[in-house]
């Protein structure tokens, strides 16, 4: 629309108050990025102008007084605290509609978890391959340093070891963790349910209440099915007969889902599908407000949004197609926070969007699961490709040619295939003696069991940063990383010690509404002149100053 038709169909006019409205690019980009102030586009004289106070009038087809102009559009005053679902926010306690996701092996720590959690955010401790031992320790540092602030421990699906996963359920019972990420479930398990269901009981305003909560954190639509679904029958069934829960609590069970909240997890790090954000979250709503109608809950089923979120751009697209909230992961993983190496986190910074490739996953190793993990830099991905095609070639590690075992024995283990075995004997005798056992009868799973091992010491090697081991690193990573890094390319946030977790993600959010009020005013045919780099990375303190929130302390109460 152009500016003579704009002004020939005002929206009404706007008096001024203490200002006179301004004209140019740099009037406009500073008042985009004013967001506690309306912003009203006006026409001056035929030119384009803005202005920030004074009063507008709408729906009027009188002239404008003396000192009035006409209302050619308008955008209210954004807080970052409105974006997101409202419910979500308040029934976890959250000011912003954000949420750090949980990094395997601690990855999110704890000092990442308390620093989300401070600052009105929600943090996932990254529980997952982590022993009983060290996850009750960062429990016990969180109960402490948060109190009552709201944070998480994630709960990983451990197929080929189910005991671990029930220790963990058994753990976060007895610490009283409320909320937990569930993540890489292919279908739902006991331990899983029995977490859900815990404590379930009629306040009395007969009320169901479910103590526990889960945020479900899924790429499949079958997956996510059965999360928004009331726990199976079966689970019940086998939970009343070893007697932990009762006849009235499994009757309860079947009036609430297993999650309210599930995160679309698209195209991320570590275990993924690979789904595109754009076909992945509408198909995910569609399932939520079937599941919604199917079953009639008296609570809102809610979807999140995962993967690739890493720039204002993208950010601003999940909220626009309703996200209830977004997840960011790879990203984090570079801050000052995550507990990794400080050769990880340079590595990190210099990937680009096609630095990433799918590789074996050690946890679902014998079932061909890959992660997404980063490729520049590292050859983890060529190699525990290799070992997954010799596991699914031959019965026993006997059976492989030489070559090939030399190769693996001095290249890959850098020791020889029985001494690694007596090494990782060791481990499962403690950890699973189940698997050890079964060695004996399978040697095929020997040779699993094995690789598996360095499978998850290229991990731990990242995270300690072993420098004789770089070039095994598995280091998570999804096409997010190199998005971020070409977003802040050049500013504060390029070197990695400048990358703070709540900086991060209040860049993501204020730019997210700065876009989202461009777009606002865009869609009422207004042509802004504004300049570039309109969500270039900002420090915390300037947030505060366009948001009216106090973010330079942490917690961003408003002032």
């Amino acid at each position: 629309m152009t500016h003579t038709e704009m002004t020939l169909n005002p929206h009404g006019f706007w008096k001024p108050g203490q200002q006179l409205p301004r004209t140019g690019k740099k009037a406009f980009s500073e008042a985009l990025r004013n967001l506690w102030q309306p912003f009203y586009v006006v026409d001056v004289n035929g030119q384009t102008g803005v202005a920030q106070d004074g009063m507008a009038t709408l729906g009027t087809n009188e002239q404008p007084p003396s000192n009035g102009y006409p209302l050619l559009g308008w955008s209210p005053s954004l807080d970052l605290a409105s974006i997101g679902d409202p419910g979500f926010k308040s029934d976890h306690g959250l000011t912003f509609a954000y949420i750090c996701g949980a990094m395997a092996n601690g990855i999110t720590s704890t000092a990442m978890v308390e620093a989300a959690g401070r600052a009105g955010m929600i943090g996932f401790f990254g529980a997952g391959g982590l022993p009983i031992e060290q996850i009750e320790s960062a429990i016990d540092a969180l109960q402490k340093n948060l109190g009552s602030i709201p944070y998480g421990f994630n709960l990983i699906h451990s197929p080929n070891d189910m005991a671990l996963e029930q220790k963990t359920v058994d753990l976060y019972l007895a610490k009283e963790i409320r909320l937990v990420s569930a993540s890489a479930y292919l279908d739902l398990t006991m331990p899983l349910v029995e977490y859900r269901i815990h404590g379930i009981h009629r306040n009395n305003q007969g009320k169901i209440v479910c103590p526990n909560r889960i945020i479900a954190k899924v790429s499949r639509e079958e997956v996510a099915r059965k999360f928004f679904a009331p726990p199976a029958e079966k689970h019940l069934r086998h939970l009343k007969e070893l007697g932990k829960i009762t006849d009235e609590q499994a009757e309860l069970a079947h009036q609430i889902p297993m999650a309210q909240d599930l995160t679309a997890e698209a195209d991320s790090g570590g275990h993924t599908d690979n789904r595109p954000a754009l076909c992945l979250f509408p198909t995910m709503v569609v399932l939520r407000d079937e599941m919604a109608r199917q079953h009639d809950y008296g609570i809102p089923l809610r979807v999140g949004l995962a993967g690739g979120i890493a720039t204002p751009e993208s950010a601003a697209a999940a909220f626009a197609m309703g996200a209830a909230y977004i997840l960011t992961g790879s990203v984090n993983q570079s801050c000052v926070e995550a507990d990794t190496s400080l050769l990880v986190k340079k590595m990190l910074a210099e990937a680009r969007q096609a630095d990433v490739i799918m590789a074996p996953a050690a946890d679902m190793f014998e079932l061909g699961v890959k992660v997404q993990v980063l490729k520049r830099g590292t050859m983890f991905s060529m190699r525990g490709s290799k070992l997954y095609d010799i596991y699914r070639t031959y019965d026993r590690f006997e059976d492989v040619p030489e070559d090939q075992r030399k190769l693996v024995e001095e290249t890959f283990l850098k020791n020889t295939f029985e001494a690694e075995w007596e090494t990782t004997r060791a481990f499962f005798s403690q950890r699973d003696p189940a698997q050890v056992d079964r060695v004996q009868k399978d040697p095929k799973h020997k040779m699993a069991l094995v690789f598996r091992s360095y499978l998850g010491k290229a991990s731990l090697w990242a995270k300690s940063g072993v420098p004789e081991r770089a070039i095994d690193y598995q280091i998570w990573c999804g096409p997010a990383m190199g998005a971020f890094n070409e977003w802040i390319k050049g500013s504060f946030l390029e070197p990695p010690p400048n990358r703070k977790t709540v900086t991060v993600a209040l860049n993501l959010l204020y730019g997210a509404a700065v876009i989202s009020r461009l777009n606002g005013l865009k869609n009422q045919g207004i042509d802004l002149p504004v300049a570039p780099g309109m969500v270039s990375p900002i420090t915390d303190a300037q947030i505060s100053s366009f948001s009216r929130r106090d973010f330079t302390g942490g917690d961003g109460k408003v002032f």
